[in-house]
């Protein structure tokens, strides 16, 4: 004897950030997350990296689409049978940090960093980047990510450091570690350079700068160059102007010697013969034409004299300078090699690499030796060097120039260039292994791989790693104070055994006071000063969080490559860019196998989210109104799954939660109230029919249910998301608007009166729904799990299995239960449907008004068989009293036709104009010949329907619209007896509404009285009263003496009084 308790009804209103309040507390109780990993068996384990975010900021929308991301796969997978562990990580180092400290405390600069003390800024920097954590666990909890905070990794911690070690000790064995002095952006924010990859986070935007024509006044010319001339030197950073030390040229450029005066000064001057226009709109005349090789080694006179005791050096001199073009300025370039890689490159060149002069400070601010302008930032300071220049009679012309300039992607400050000795990662070496691994890399989308990946590591420089900062992983290189001898440390185990000091901390206040003899001579090793880039450590990750390979070494080596990831798209430049440099480099592997991008989350008007505009709304408030379950679909059911942007607009969260959230709960509220009405348990329902002895409508649900999983399973085995969530939602319009709806009757009548037809009905809708919310479970895993415990663990009757749906395995497609055929006739029927409804809306025509004739015309034996066979349910749904088939079109319309200039005019071209007049003058026969799939012939040209634009004229008394594959067409002619009916029906929706406003429970059985003053209304009840009885469940229909509630029968008054029987 069965202990199993009857189904208890869920009332369909419901407020779902209330429910998943409840269910994150159930989750709780039962420990669901670890029991989840737990009960997966090691041996299959699923790796998933998680790349680490600055805890200092607060998680915004494209973090919590990351974390959904990052939270549905791993749920499928484990549903699937793997143990997937999920550590949250935390990128603890770097500028998010240092400057938030420095701010507090008042510091400006790195040498004031070093005055207050590095171990007293460092130990700040570590008690307070944790700070702002809580904020992060409690959103990604409220989100729905199950994700491990207790065992979670940083980037500061011993273990993580000692990896980054390693890391970059294998790197350096392999000789991929080089110091060099270059050109590098430099943030002046953060008085530190920056690599590429940082330049590219940042972005450019459009500034409005100076563009200076410089006068250049010749000392010792070269070919036709003679002293006295003028060069016409053009810039857009007058603060590199006191820095100058040579002109760059064109060696293949054509120059000219324009003897002209520019704007009333004489000159002559040198100009690339390309922009004298520019210069001269009105002409100018030019004593001689060379190439720019012809003018290298022309020297001039410095224009400041700050630097001017170089001219001893070779300093002011032109040279050769591949990137020089004359698209704008002169075709002369200012140079100055301390702030422009090509500056510095073609000095490099010219053999004049030892000249090198930088009076800008680590912060860009002048140095004395520019003493007008010490002290002042360099950009601040560009209006008084223009003005200097002026004075100097060295301006030949002062503009504004409208460019794209880089800014620092931490501080928000522009990006200049600066010499710099630096640590670089020689990426250029590998970068040819790591374009060939990329290609066994499933991305998604499949472009962001292949393009946008693709042709970042084509083009790859080398990596700068090291920072000029305090608080980071520091680059484990000692050098020899007597000679150039260096050593690599890449453990703890290495310093102790060089230093004899096992430190329990190796950041850069600790590590810099350990020394040791150095192997090669008697001098004393000493740390390098600086840290590496954090970037290096987001892409030591995978090896940090395990502390390899000091740790679980084996374990770690089974489950890399990951199986999956998931980041913006601005991680192909980032974190995946530097996982791949450091997989090659140590295992010539990719460091991942499945990588899915999403694009940029913008506020609604197209613009950056931003917290001083408040141009979005903030995610707890919003989830406070809609549930995470809402905020998830939307996000996942968007362009930004496409690695597309998106226009964040809440109204689509509500949208959701309208057109899918509800409906989705009413289904389930539907069983329910109708499983309690009759008292059903989980055993009666085992008795009933199995399902391919069940009615058709239940074997087309189960069909497209099974459809369904074997379709979601495909797409999440190729984490194709953006193909799993659309169907997703299709399913519930299936099961609501056309199962539910087509169903109902069998539900009202109840087991009593209809038997096995009934419990089929209940059958089929509970095993849907918990079957659904297994597979909806990763995606909305708040309503599916309320679900399945009302469902499914409330009714267990002492037996055991999961606690939760997330804890069950993920579905199955059941071949067996899958009618194709069933499918495409059902789709064929709906697409009738839904053609006819939308002519009943476009004519104004009532969905109540029975209406004489359907007409469905197609050349498809399969949906004419179809719409045969299922008469009655069209008849049903579109309230017709006939249905009639055919395969001429032309019994609906008088058809016609067009040209398809779109597939015709690249065939025929000038002949056009004629086939088109001959298209034109198509019979309605012909027409319809060449939509029943076969061909016309047109001036001598055999054409398909493809390539006409068909229109149709319905027939007198008809509206016709036209789908794939077939046309239909509704008589609209009313008589008075279809017009008696269409009143009774609309009676009937009057009752129905009164039951539900009376309270009245789905089963009770009513008394109704009704007046009216209208001879239709009385026809009407005259004429179908007894069906009307039946649809309400009125035992007696009595007309009285008008009491009762006035209503609006189509127009027709109408008093109704309603009691409980």
């Amino acid at each position: 004897m069965s202990d199993r308790t009857p189904f208890q009804r869920v009332p369909p209103e419901v407020s779902f950030p209330e429910q998943e309040h409840t269910i994150l507390e159930l989750w709780d109780r039962v420990d669901a997350f670890a029991v989840s990993v737990s009960s997966r068996p090691a041996d299959r384990e699923f790796t998933f990296y998680d790349g680490p975010p600055f805890p200092t900021g607060s998680p915004h929308y494209g973090n919590l689409l990351a974390g959904v991301l990052k939270d549905i796969v791993p749920r499928y997978w484990t549903m699937r049978g793997h143990r997937v562990v999920r550590r949250f990580g935390w990128d603890t180092h770097g500028l998010p940090i240092e400057l938030e400290v420095q701010r507090e405390l008042g510091l400006s600069s790195p040498s004031e960093i070093v005055a207050y003390g590095v171990e007293r800024f460092n130990e700040a920097c570590r008690s307070r980047v944790m700070a702002n954590t809580e904020v992060w666990e409690s959103i990604t909890r409220r989100i729905g990510r199950w994700v491990d905070f207790e065992d979670d990794y940083k980037t500061m911690d011993l273990d993580f450091m000692e990896s980054v070690w390693w890391v970059f000790k294998r790197l350096w064995d392999q000789g991929l570690v080089y110091k060099a002095f270059k050109v590098l952006p430099y943030s002046f924010g953060a008085a530190t350079p920056l690599s590429n990859n940082e330049v590219n986070l940042g972005g450019y935007r459009d500034v409005e700068d100076p563009s200076l024509t410089l006068r250049l006044v010749v000392t010792t010319g070269k070919g036709p160059a003679a002293a006295g001339d003028v060069l016409l030197v053009w810039t857009t950073t007058p603060w590199t102007i006191p820095s100058n030390l040579g002109v760059q040229v064109g060696s293949d450029i054509t120059y000219a010697r324009v003897t002209s005066p520019l704007d009333g000064v004489d000159g002559p001057y040198w100009v690339a013969s390309d922009r004298i226009a520019a210069y001269w709109p009105e002409g100018a005349e030019v004593s001689v034409e060379t190439v720019g090789s012809a003018l290298i080694g022309t020297r001039y006179a410095p224009v400041f004299p700050y630097f001017a005791d170089l001219v001893t050096r070779g300093a002011f001199v032109v040279v050769a300078g591949p990137q020089v073009s004359t698209s704008e300025g002169t075709g002369l370039v200012h140079t100055s090699p301390a702030h422009g890689e090509a500056d510095f490159d073609a000095f490099q060149a010219a053999g004049l690499g030892d000249l090198l002069v930088d009076p800008v400070d680590e912060v860009g601010r002048f140095t004395d030796a520019v003493p007008e302008v010490a002290g002042m930032n360099v950009k601040v300071a560009d209006q008084i060097l223009v003005r200097m220049l002026a004075d100097l009679g060295a301006l030949a012309r002062n503009e504004r120039i409208v460019h794209s300039y880089p800014f620092c992607w931490r501080t928000d400050t522009p990006i200049i260039y600066k010499a710099i000795p630096t640590w670089f990662v020689a990426v250029e070496r590998i970068r040819e292994r790591m374009a060939e691994l990329n290609e066994t890399i499933h991305w998604v989308p499949d472009h962001v791989g292949s393009r946008r990946f693709g042709n970042w590591l084509a083009n790859a420089r080398d990596w700068a790693i090291s920072r000029n900062r305090f608080w980071g992983s520091c680059i484990p290189i000692w050098e020899c104070d007597q000679a150039e001898h260096r050593e690599c440390i890449g453990s703890l185990d290495e310093l102790e055994y060089r230093s004899g000091v096992r430190p329990d901390d190796i950041h850069k206040h600790v590590v810099d006071l350990i020394e040791f003899a150095c192997k090669e001579c008697s001098g004393t090793m000493r740390r390098v000063p600086e840290v590496l880039d954090v970037w290096f450590e987001s892409g030591a990750m995978p090896y940090g969080q395990n502390h390899y390979p000091f740790e679980d070494k084996e374990r770690f080596e089974r489950g890399f490559p990951a199986h999956f990831i998931a980041e913006g798209l601005d991680q192909t430049r980032g974190w995946f860019y530097n996982l791949l440099v450091h997989s090659t480099a140590l295992f010539d592997s990719i460091p991942f196998r499945n990588c899915v991008v999403n694009g940029l989350i913008l506020a609604g008007d197209g613009r950056k989210m931003s917290k001083s505009l408040k141009n979005y709304p903030d995610p707890l408030e919003l989830i406070d109104v809609t549930g995470a379950d809402a905020l998830r679909a939307y996000l996942i059911n968007s362009p930004v799954v496409r690695a597309e942007p998106l226009r964040f607009d809440e109204r689509g969260v509500r949208e959701v939660v309208r057109t899918v959230m509800l409906p989705y709960w009413n289904a389930y509220s539907f069983f329910t109230t109708y499983a309690a009405a009759e008292g059903l348990t989980t055993d009666a329902l085992a008795a009933a029919p199995d399902p391919g002895d069940r009615p058709e409508i239940d074997r087309w649900i189960l069909s497209v249910l099974q459809s369904l999983i074997r379709r979601v399973n495909q797409e999440m085995e190729g984490y194709y998301l953006y193909n799993v969530v659309p169907p997703l939602m299709e399913f519930v319009n299936d099961l609501t608007n056309w199962y539910i709806r087509r169903s109902r009757r069998r539900f009202w009548a109840g087991r009593g009166d209809s038997g096995e037809d009934a419990l089929a009905a209940f059958a089929t809708l509970y095993e849907v729904l918990v079957a659904f919310a297994k597979l909806m479970a990763p995606v909305l895993p708040f309503v599916t799990e309320a679900m399945y415990q009302n469902l499914v663990v409330a009714h267990r009757g002492g037996t055991t299995g999961p606690t939760s749906v997330h804890h069950e395995t993920y579905p199955k497609a059941d071949e067996s239960l899958i009618d194709a055929d069933l499918e495409a006739a059902m789709m064929a029927l709906r697409g009738v449907v839904g053609l006819g409804r939308g002519l009943r809306v476009a004519e104004a025509i009532r969905t109540r008004q029975p209406l004489a004739r359907l007409m469905v015309v197609s050349h498809d034996p399969t949906i004419l068989g179809a719409v045969a066979d299922h008469a009655a349910l069209l008849m049903e749904e579109l309230n017709v009293r006939e249905v009639v088939t055919s395969e001429d079109e032309t019994a609906l319309a008088q058809v016609s036709a067009k040209a398809n200039y779109r597939t015709l005019g690249p065939r025929f071209g000038a002949r056009m104009p004629g086939l088109a007049a001959a298209i034109a003058n198509l019979t309605s026969a012909e027409v319809a010949t060449a939509l029943a799939g076969g061909s016309v012939t047109v001036a001598g040209e055999s054409l398909s329907s493809a390539d006409l634009v068909v229109s149709r004229a319905p027939l007198p008394g008809l509206v016709v619209a036209a789908g794939e594959g077939l046309a239909i067409a509704l008589d609209t002619v009313i008589t008075p007896e279809l017009a008696l009916e269409g009143t009774a029906r609309e009676i009937v929706k009057l009752v129905q509404a009164a039951r539900r406003d009376a309270g009245l429970d789905v089963s009770d059985r009513i008394v109704l009285r009704w007046s009216s003053p209208s001879t239709q209304v009385a026809e009407a009840i005259a004429s179908h009263g007894a069906w009307i009885a039946g649809e309400v469940l009125a035992i007696s229909f009595e007309r009285d003496t008008g009491s009762g509630t006035r209503l609006d029968a189509a127009g027709e008054p109408f008093t109704l009084t309603i009691t409980r029987a």
